[in-house]
């Protein structure tokens, strides 16, 4: 929609009829919708769906990434003027369908039935044919997001960005627990470990279960090109989803979250990964643990947005024009 269109309208998020397009409403007032997309539950003709869990109940430290999908969201309205960039010319809001599918409703007071809340919902875009992106809340979420994609495309490759394993042992499966989602992913059978990979990790684990991982100081020491074909090399053409831990990157980019652990990527390594994962067969993805209490500048929400715009435009890039 070109600036001379929008004369006369506001707040892109209820009013636009055409679900493609650039976005030029002032970044500082109208309605807070993902990249000025539309707010809408039709799901007709829809390519991607961006969607907030916002549940951090499984924290094991500080709480708040309830309040990330809405600081994400409006971190992402300094974005939606221009294509992205380094994408050599690929406008994933111009050539696609891309709209807010609003938050999960949940009661907060039933925390032990979140998780089948979870996969419902995202099994309802997928079901419409859309892919998903994800903004939370706290990383169990992942979990059952991807009991819903295991679902429809079988074992997945995963492509984590964190500080942490997440494998933690836990054999209860009823447990929330976000330091454990990856563990039950792969005994549960959603994850093919083989055809997986961890980026950034900088804390101790036992037993990868199999993962290959990436650490922080590998990341440092080679280029991101490097370390990107690497992980293209493990997850291949399988069907791969990308899940994004805020504190993958050093608290000194993204203060505002829940266990922030130093030496971690740099923004632009982060970025830069992300670039060049494009072709890879990705079907959806989520980024996660932004926590705004603690993130005092608004630094962390917008490396977020960013994070989640990259994440739009890897699950899209396979299907663009050519």
């Amino acid at each position: 929609m070109a600036l001379e269109d929008a004369k006369g309208q506001v707040d892109l998020a209820f009013t636009r009829q055409d679900r493609r397009g650039l976005a030029f409403e002032n970044a500082f007032g109208g309605a807070v919708s993902f990249l000025r997309r539309a707010y809408t539950k039709d799901l007709s003709g829809v390519d991607l769906a961006v969607t907030g869990v916002p549940f951090d109940q499984a924290v094991t430290h500080r709480p708040g990434a309830r309040f990330g999908p809405r600081a994400i969201r409006e971190a992402s309205c300094l974005q939606p003027y221009d294509p992205p960039y380094g994408w050599d010319g690929f406008d994933p809001l111009s050539e696609f369908s891309i709209v807010d599918y609003g938050d999960m409703a949940f009661d907060y007071a039933n925390v032990a039935g979140v998780p089948a809340l979870v996969e419902a919902h995202i099994a309802r875009i997928l079901g419409a044919g859309a892919a998903s992106v994800t903004l939370g809340g706290d990383h169990f979420i992942t979990l059952p997001i991807l009991r819903a994609y295991a679902a429809k495309y079988g074992p997945l490759s995963v492509i984590q960005f964190d500080a942490h394993s997440d494998l933690w042992v836990d054999d209860d499966m009823a447990r929330i627990d976000h330091g454990t989602f990856m563990y039950k992913a792969v005994k549960l059978g959603l994850v093919d470990p083989a055809r997986s990979v961890q980026i950034g990790i900088r804390t101790e684990c036992d037993d990868y279960l199999g993962m290959r991982y990436i650490d922080a100081r590998a990341c440092h020491e080679r280029r991101a090109a490097d370390v990107a074909a690497e992980v293209r090399g493990i997850v291949g053409d399988h069907p791969a989803y990308v899940t994004f831990d805020i504190d993958a990157l050093d608290p000194a980019f993204a203060p505002g979250t829940g266990t922030p652990v130093w030496g971690g990527l740099a923004s632009w390594q982060a970025a830069a990964i992300l670039r060049d994962l494009a072709g890879i067969n990705m079907v959806g993805g989520d980024v996660v643990e932004v926590s705004p209490p603690y993130d005092t500048t608004g630094a962390t929400a917008i490396a977020g947005a960013h994070v989640a715009m990259e994440l739009c435009c890897l699950t899209l890039w396979n299907k663009r024009k050519k």
